[in-house]
């Protein structure tokens, strides 16, 4: 009876080991799946983001050159009225500045040209 006996634990040892055996495969198995919908949970986040990022750049790509179309236009605007404003002056300036000219180029001052002798 004892080698009966001792046969009959050590089949209950082999049978605890192999049912151990394959709960640690299951548990492997479970671990990797939980992986694998980890990493494609993540996958997606990432994507998820990334395409957010994108549509925020275009967009702000697209404000900028927006922005950039009406910025070129004020100031093309800003330097035809800073043109028109110079023009002007120059207009109202420019009798003036032909009688001074004229002035200095038509006045002889003799007492200068008389120390020179």
């Amino acid at each position: 009876m004892q080698v009966s006996a001792g046969q009959d634990g050590i089949q209950r040892l082999l049978a605890a080991e192999q049912e151990a055996q394959k709960i640690v495969a299951k548990a492997r198995k479970d671990k990797s799946e939980r992986l694998k919908q980890a990493k494609k949970e993540a996958e997606k986040e990432v994507a998820t983001y990334k395409q957010q990022r994108e549509d925020a750049y275009q967009k702000r790509i697209k404000d900028d050159s927006n922005n950039s179309g009406a910025n070129v236009q004020r100031l093309d605007q800003e330097s035809k009225d800073q043109m028109k404003e110079i023009e002007s002056s120059i207009a109202a300036k420019k009798n003036q500045v032909m009688d001074k000219l004229l002035g200095y180029v038509t006045k002889v001052d003799f007492k200068a040209g008389a120390s020179h002798m």
